[in-house]
């Protein structure tokens, strides 16, 4: 089944002007290929070196935790041969589905002259409450609530964290809004300097890396885990997955998509 085909639209509706984006970190391999011949491959970013570029299959150990991986096979026991490896890639498969939950910060006054001055409109606090309120009607027992340190993402956190008062919550710098990566084509309303696409972009790698993974074989139930962040970060994020280019989350939009044991997607609204 192909790549996109897999996927399952679970819901659209998420209240609020938050965009949220549901996914399941678990994936399934994917032959990867198409597109035009003829168009110029972007040019990578500075620290991509060393990344394989054009069309390739998919890799199965996107996160370094396929199974396979993580045996090492030179201890193998020829004489038990492959009972004791499917026991062993048991051993070290996952059992649990982590499902991600990426939320867009509310509506913030966009002339502050300081970070901090860039606060929650009016109209930006009602849009959490109006998803904290969603968030918790779904009954799902949430384990953590992981946001960008930025002033509009802690607003926004504070106010759909009295909605789920038992969810812990951690701040990270890594969530923070950047540049991560130059579009291709060029965009002609933003135009940062190279040296920033060159830290924002190892930055918010770091932050996929870090939090996008399937669940570790310990886990032995599915987790659900908010991240309140910015959209550079969930395009990023979703992008990264799917390389297939850029996506628009404007304020009071809203898309969820889940595929157990796949790669997710994103619907625009």
């Amino acid at each position: 089944m192909a790549f996109r085909q897999a996927l399952q639209l679970a819901a659209c509706g998420l209240a609020g002007g938050s965009a949220a984006v549901l996914l399941s970190a678990v994936a399934v391999g994917k032959p990867r290929g198409g597109g035009d011949a003829d168009a110029r491959p972007p040019e990578p970013p500075a620290w991509t070196e060393g990344a394989q570029p054009g069309p390739s299959l998919w890799d199965s150990n996107w996160d370094r935790r396929e199974p396979l991986s993580l045996i090492n096979l030179r201890k193998r026991n020829v004489e038990s041969g492959e009972e004791e490896l499917a026991s062993r890639l048991d051993h070290y498969k996952a059992k649990a589905t982590r499902h991600i939950f990426l939320i867009r910060h509310s509506q913030y006054h966009m002339d502050g002259a300081l970070e901090e001055d860039c606060t929650l409109t009016p109209l930006g606090r009602e849009q959490a409450e109006l998803t904290g309120i969603r968030l918790a009607s779904l009954g799902l027992k949430f384990n953590k609530i992981i946001h960008s340190s930025m002033t509009r993402a802690v607003e926004t956190t504070d106010i759909i964290s009295k909605h789920l008062p038992d969810v812990s919550r951690v701040s990270t710098d890594l969530l923070r809004e950047g540049a991560p990566i130059e579009p291709d084509p060029p965009v002609s309303h933003w135009k940062p300097e190279a040296v920033q696409y060159y830290e924002d972009g190892a930055r918010i790698e770091a932050a996929f890396r870090n939090y996008i993974h399937r669940a570790d074989a310990e886990q032995e139930e599915d987790s659900y885990e908010i991240f309140i962040c910015h959209a550079n970060v969930i395009r990023y994020i979703v992008c990264r997955w799917e390389a297939t280019g850029r996506c628009h989350h404007p304020v009071g939009s809203c898309s969820e998509r889940r595929g157990p044991n796949a790669a997710p997607s994103m619907c625009g609204s």
